[in-house]
């Protein structure tokens, strides 16, 4: 063992996997963390793309995680190293994919592009808007199971490379008809993104360390402030050939192909895939995981169990009821901000510029919700928090909507979309990692989050509908958003009470079970077998689990 720095930790090995005394070397490999995987050096590579990882050696690391020894020093060593490869591509991807689903707000309010695809009333746009959640609906959940099966690398690859190859398409077409069906197409390719995202951070990160990750690389403040910069430039743009919405969404696809490649290559599907770590590192990013919620590559529920026991969750219901009733604010202004803001009295190429302000000032809420929810651990007095700043911007926006535009008015109006850009964007990080806090085993996890995403989507399909009165600067409209936070609150408040009430029962129940003798872990692991599970993973209905509330 490297050193011997104060803290030592030890993860210790399962009983079944405890070694008989063997020679020292042998011993120095187990502490070491390397015995395992030395025994599965050489196999052979996968034999094509869509065969999934080696379940060996995602069994080897977990062995050599049961069994390692290291510091606290060298965890925090390979948490930045993971960060450095990781996070970083994360983060650049989600960029990506937030310009190409969201520059057709930016383009909206050009004329040109209007004309091009004969959008000639508020009606046409929003319907636009409204049939991208279509395919992002019907196939959430199956492009969860299958980012499992076939790893997140070659997943997201899909994914990049579908909706790059969408959105680059609608430089060159022409329509109402074309823009609805590039708009499906680009939803059937970020379908499982988002989810599946979250999902694969959660086999990186402990609990407690990915709210502050998620709002870094999955909200979308950063990449709404880069968007306003780039569309206030690139719409300036004219040649011969393309014109200024053109170039905007050329710019903005290439960039994604080009990630597309990077995900593919530099991407690992799984920490025991991880090429930029050695084999002891591997085991030590496995083992942190292990003390605190055993994420399993391989094994655990099918997709249809874990969608069974999903479903008849209470947790994952409250859960989609917040993340529904938020993302009605979130679809409508990620969409409309530069409408909003052009609404206001100022040019369609002023009000490309005026976006970045109140993303980049909602960037730092989004941070510092995340930070702060990630120091107290908690998640629901942080989403009720953000909920009611962005209720309160929406009855702003509705109070002041159609009262005219004296400079008064302007600067309330303008100012309470900080609140709601603000508001609505650190609900994002939020609650999708309280919903990876609160399922487990990893199987149900990946569903469950996507179930989330998948039924909250289907609300989105008529979210942009509730904008349906341009002619009186959307009053109803914001005043409905107000109400779905509003809801929002209310069942954040709900799902955190019954949650530390869980939390209190299972408590009980422990001190019950260890008065009378009797061992958790075994009654637990009968269980387990009788549902027909091998996995170490402590389930949600374990009294063993503690939720974060």
């Amino acid at each position: 063992m490297p050193g011997s720095p104060s803290h030592s930790i030890r993860s210790e090995p399962l009983p079944s996997e405890k070694v008989e005394e063997g020679p020292v070397v042998k011993d120095s490999a187990l502490a070491e963390g390397t015995f395992h995987q030395s025994q599965v050096a050489g196999r052979a590579e996968r034999k094509h793309f869509f065969s999934p990882p080696d379940a060996a050696l995602a069994e080897a690391v977990n062995k050599d995680a049961d069994n390692v020894e290291f510091t606290e020093e060298e965890e925090r060593a390979v948490r930045r190293k993971i960060d450095a490869r990781v996070l970083t591509l994360v983060v650049c991807s989600y960029i990506f994919n937030q310009f190409d689903r969201t520059n057709i707000g930016n383009a909206h309010v050009l004329k040109p592009f209007n004309q091009n695809f004969g959008i000639t009333d508020n009606n046409k746009w929003t319907l636009a808007l409204s049939i991208f959640y279509v395919g992002y609906c019907i196939l959430e959940m199956p492009a969860n199971v299958l980012q499992r099966y076939i790893g997140a690398n070659r997943f997201f690859f899909l994914s990049l490379s579908w909706w790059g190859i969408a959105s680059l398409s609608f430089v060159y077409a022409k329509g109402y008809a074309a823009l609805l069906v590039l708009r499906v197409l680009l939803g059937i390719g970020e379908a499982g993104y988002y989810a599946g995202m979250i999902y694969y951070l959660s086999f990186w990160y402990k609990r407690s360390e990915l709210a502050m990750r998620i709002s870094l690389c999955m909200t979308g403040t950063l990449p709404g402030a880069i968007g306003g910069l780039l569309a206030f430039g690139l719409v300036r743009a004219h040649t011969s050939l393309l014109t200024g919405w053109q170039f905007l969404f050329l710019i903005e696809a290439i960039p994604t192909l080009l990630m597309a490649v990077a995900i593919l290559l530099f991407l690992p599907s799984f920490p025991f895939t991880a090429s930029f770590l050695t084999p002891r590192e591997k085991a030590i990013a496995q083992a942190r995981l292990n003390r605190d919620h055993r994420p399993q590559s391989h094994g655990g529920m099918t997709g249809w169990a874990g969608f069974k026991a999903v479903v008849n969750d209470l947790n994952a219901w409250a859960l989609m009821i917040i993340y529904a009733s938020f993302n009605v604010g979130v679809a409508t202004i990620s969409y409309f901000l530069p409408t909003l803001i052009n609404e206001l009295g100022f040019s369609p190429l002023s009000s490309q510029g005026l976006t970045v302000a109140p993303y980049a000032v909602g960037w730092f809420m989004v941070f510092f919700q995340a930070w702060h929810s990630d120091r107290t651990r908690d998640r629901g007095y942080h989403i009720m928090l953000s909920t009611a700043i962005s209720t309160v911007g929406y009855i702003v926006l509705a109070a002041l909507a159609g009262r005219g535009n004296a400079s008064r008015m302007i600067g309330g109006r303008y100012f309470a979309l900080f609140l709601v850009v603000g508001g609505n964007y650190s609900l994002f990080p939020l609650v999708m990692s309280w919903a990876a806090n609160v399922f487990s085993p990893t199987s149900k996890r990946g569903v469950g989050t996507a179930f989330i995403v998948s039924i909250s989507n289907c609300v989105s399909i008529a979210s942009p509908q509730i904008y349906f009165d341009a002619e009186d600067n959307f009053r109803d409209g914001h005043a409905i958003a107000a109400a779905c936070l509003f809801a929002s609150f209310l069942a954040a408040f709900l799902l955190r009470t019954r949650l530390a009430r869980l939390n209190r029962r299972n408590a009980e129940k422990l001190r019950a079970l260890a008065a009378s003798g009797q061992d958790v872990e075994e009654l637990e692991r009968e269980k387990r077998a009788s549902r027909g599970s091998a996995s170490e993973e402590i389930w949600d209905d374990d009294p063993r689990y503690v939720f974060m509330t």
